[in-house]
């Protein structure tokens, strides 16, 4: 058995799990989400967990086992409490500011960057230089994360850019002069 598949997904007071078809539809205070339930897993579904089995030993059904868990488990959370990425923005000049529901950047290019995040994401700005990405899919607050992220990845020479909060950029040693 996969040691991932084989634990019960526990449900906290106020959500509730239906299936329907191959998909499962997770319902909680913070919004609906829906996960794919891949062939040969079945979902058993009680008052406060819900069980995942599967149909054969087949090397991609056991695969599917574990990801499907972890998958119902992500949304679960995500219904409950929420997933939330940090960014931080390090370089003289370089600063966001929220503009209504767009994200507005000042990266040190030439123009402005103005991103608008998918439905379902929220986004608020600290400080000039911190960014808070918020949501209850896992996948997507990851995903807009990322592309904020792009805009201007971090460079090792100066350490400059945007940066996941606690994340260590490897510095590298300039050109040494005589």
């Amino acid at each position: 058995m996969s040691r991932i598949g084989k634990k019960p997904v526990t449900l906290p007071k106020g959500v509730k799990v239906t299936v329907t078809g191959s998909e499962a539809v997770i319902e909680g205070a913070k919004g609906k989400l829906f996960c794919p339930i891949p062939k040969g897993i079945t979902l058993d579904v009680l008052a406060d967990s819900v069980t995942l089995q599967r149909a054969n030993e087949e090397a991609q059904t056991r695969a599917y086992h574990g990801l499907t868990r972890a998958l119902l488990n992500n949304a679960v959370v995500g219904v409950t409490d929420g997933w939330k990425k940090e960014l931080d923005i390090v370089g003289v000049g370089y600063k966001a500011a929220m503009d209504g529901a767009k994200l507005h950047l000042e990266l040190g290019y030439s123009h402005p960057i103005n991103y608008e995040a998918p439905e379902g994401i929220q986004m608020a700005v600290e400080k000039n230089t911190h960014i808070v990405v918020t949501g209850t899919d896992r996948q997507l607050v990851g995903q807009v994360a990322a592309d904020i992220r792009k805009f201007r990845k971090p460079e090792p020479y100066k350490g400059k850019g945007v940066m996941y909060t606690g994340e260590v950029i490897r510095r590298k040693a300039g050109k040494t002069g005589k």
